[in-house]
């Protein structure tokens, strides 16, 4: 294997790593909305029940 192949494996693993980690971190934004959203939702029935 030339060193130019192995610099490109190595990139490769990086781009693949990083994009790995963009989408747990989304995965993770998306995870914390859902929940802000059900807790709104149950504040919301709350409010009304008390009315």
């Amino acid at each position: 294997m030339t060193i130019t192949a192995k610099i490109a494996a190595a990139l490769m693993v990086l781009l693949a790593l990083s994009s790995c980690g963009n989408t747990i971190r989304g995965i993770g934004k998306d995870t914390a909305n859902t929940v802000n959203a059900t807790q709104d939702a149950g504040r919301s029935v709350d409010r009304a029940a008390k009315k």
